[in-house]
């Protein structure tokens, strides 16, 4: 099927010229509807299947904040968000025949890793200025054998989703790689990936960690072009898991 001209200049731009953080001359502009969500395998229930949490959080929404992590912990080239960046209408706003691929593509646009129905206690946004990468990072609360079947269907994605073709919102077929990523030793349980976009030979990499800390999730993507800063995705989750730990220890204290 023949697409229009335009569609690779615009899509091409969005991902080698830096894949700018901020509205660029070839942006697409704002968001549509999202794209269809998948019914997963019997095996890996998806996090949009997920019931709704029958026993409220522990943590408050103040100690939740104070348990994120800023731009302090990451380095000096790393600042508060200055907005979403191009690349995620341009390249994760995408469809995929697989349903798991394709709710794979919605949790990185979406970051709704627990579903939609699971607001997050607490969230951060952070930019890389000199690399273009961008860091979104939250914590929510849930019930720890739910937290753990969302680990489990992300473990499964590898093999479900290892390589497979997505199209991009103006028709553009991407290339999409999905392979594991060991996370630290840090928290109850944990897992990780490595999304890799290739759009006609611009390569966009984002890396999707979740860890779980008793009844509370971490969950983070770190996305850039080319590859992300591991050690920023490696003391997000370290430092992360200890502030969120600390926090769920004052919060019993004071109960």
């Amino acid at each position: 099927m023949q697409h229009a001209p335009a569609a690779r200049p615009l899509l091409v731009c969005a991902l080698s010229a830096a894949l700018t953080l901020t509205a660029a001359a070839c942006s697409a502009g704002g968001r549509a509807a999202e794209g269809p969500v998948g019914t997963p395998p019997a095996t890996a229930q998806s996090p949009a299947t997920l019931p709704s949490p029958a026993v409220p959080p522990a943590l408050t929404r103040g100690q939740a904040r104070a348990a994120l992590i800023t731009e302090a912990d990451l380095g000096e080239t790393w600042e508060p968000t200055r907005g979403a960046a191009t690349w995620r209408d341009q390249v994760l706003k995408a469809t995929a025949e697989r349903p798991d691929c394709g709710r794979l593509l919605d949790v990185l646009y979406t970051e709704e890793l627990f579903g939609d129905a699971i607001a997050p206690r607490a969230t951060a946004a952070l930019d890389d200025a000199a690399g273009g990468a961008q860091l979104h990072y939250r914590i929510t609360s849930y019930r720890a054998a739910d937290i753990d079947r969302v680990l489990t269907w992300l473990g499964t994605l590898p093999d479900t989703c290892g390589r497979f073709t997505a199209r991009a919102a103006r028709g553009t077929a991407l290339d999409v790689r999905v392979t594991d990523l060991a996370p630290p030793e840090a928290g109850d349980a944990r897992q990780g990936l490595r999304v890799t976009v290739n759009a006609e030979g611009a390569v966009l990499t984002v890396d999707l960690v979740a860890v779980r800390v008793g009844d509370d999730a971490i969950s983070l993507t770190n996305g850039a072009p080319g590859e992300p800063a591991e050690a920023a995705t490696r003391t997000a989750v370290e430092v992360g898991t200890e502030r969120l730990t600390e926090a769920r220890r004052q919060g019993r204290a004071q109960v």
